[in-house]
């Protein structure tokens, strides 16, 4: 599939209101907002073996979708995609047509009794779309959706670097490990597949792989496939392309520490709660006071601006009192993260990262540094 476009024809479509809504709500989600190259604000209509192909970029990211639908004419148009997006979710229900007249240089849309005229951009201007004609390997959408939730959170974003603003996918065989980071917490998941997915190890945009998640939710299966500078995704009847991000990850396996000086496993949802009300209470990076002491663990966070907070829950933990300090939010995403019912947390002391994890499963685990304590 290939986005090659007739200039100069016209072409006029007709469809159902309802679909054309759900497809432009597909592709919609890349349409640029940076007003630098306006075209990519649009969206791409044009014939393709008797369906109507919608297609949507914002350079890093592109989205193509199919519609049936009556077609005159082998010609392109590049509507505003904001507009036509919110006119086909208010027209009434039905069959509406638009038309693009070359000569005339603007588009009619009409839906029983309302009629307008639409402002196009330019369809030569649009960007070629990478080529989704590729090798294509199926993968099981539950198990690479999972993987995706589970390490997606602790992708930056900051765009200063780029690299970090990815999630590194590393196929090999029928084993599938990500991770993500952005220097303050590390997620890490593998994942035992049905069936062998490509050979690769790349970059991706966390961004693509959130946008692949709403595409394939409710899938059975994905398709993908690589190129030197791209990444395919098939999802039902939607095709996502995605440049792959050049850089170095982070050596994973260096940054995991080799022993820990105390692992308690502790009840998620239980201490998933105590975190979360304690949460409220840490703000202006207000970090969370975790006490250990035996038998006991103690939650608590003071903001001078808020007030303080203090909650215990048993702990199986024998030793010295140990107490160290975390970022609110990405502890409770590192809880979250768990999907059993049983927390491991490990820790050294309170200058060094502390590891989350399931308790007796290293498939998964969640790196966060800890913030240092005043007093």
């Amino acid at each position: 599939m290939e986005t090659d476009i007739v200039v100069g024809a016209g072409l006029k479509i007709t469809c159902d209101r309802d679909a054309l809504a759900t497809r432009l709500g597909t592709v919609s989600r890349v349409v640029s907002s940076r007003g630098a190259v306006q075209v990519l604000a649009g969206v791409l209509l044009q014939a393709r073996d008797g369906l109507l192909e919608l297609a949507a970029t914002d350079m890093e990211l592109s989205l193509r979708t199919t519609l049936a639908a009556q077609v005159e004419g082998d010609g392109a148009l590049v509507v505003p995609g904001k507009l036509l997006v919110d006119l086909a979710r208010l027209l009434p229900s039905g069959e509406l047509t638009l038309e693009y007249r070359p000569e005339e240089g603007v588009a009619e849309l009409t839906a029983g009794s309302y009629s307008s005229r639409l402002n196009i951009f330019a369809a030569e201007d649009f960007p070629r779309l990478p080529s989704v004609d590729v090798p294509l390997h199926t993968l099981e959408t539950a198990s690479l959706l999972d993987t995706i939730d589970r390490v997606s959170r602790s992708a930056s974003r900051d765009e200063s670097r780029p690299v970090l603003t990815g999630i590194q996918v590393h196929f090999e065989g029928t084993s599938l490990a990500m991770a993500a980071t952005d220097s303050y917490r590390l997620s890490f998941k593998r994942t035992e597949l049905a069936t062998a997915g490509p050979e690769l190890e790349a970059i991706i945009p966390a961004r693509a792989l959130a946008e692949l998640t709403r595409l394939a939710t409710g899938t059975d299966v994905v398709q993908m496939g690589i190129t030197e500078n791209t990444v395919v995704f098939a999802a039902g009847d939607a095709w996502l392309t995605t440049r792959r991000i050049d850089g170095q990850f982070p050596d994973v396996n260096r940054l995991l520490p080799e022993a820990f000086e105390a692992e308690v496993d502790l009840p998620r949802d239980e201490l998933r709660d105590v975190v979360r009300r304690a949460a409220v209470m840490a703000q202006r990076n207000t970090p969370l006071r975790l006490r250990f002491a035996e038998g006991e663990l103690t939650v608590s966070a003071q903001s001078q601006d808020v007030g303080e907070t203090s909650e215990s829950m048993p702990a199986p933990f024998t030793g010295d009192p140990l107490e160290i300090g975390f970022n609110a939010e990405f502890l409770a995403d590192g809880i979250d993260s768990v999907t059993s019912d049983t927390v491991r947390l490990k820790l050294i002391n309170p200058l060094r990262p502390g590891l989350i994890t399931t308790a007796g499963d290293d498939s998964f685990w969640y790196l966060i540094m800890p913030i240092r304590l005043a007093g």
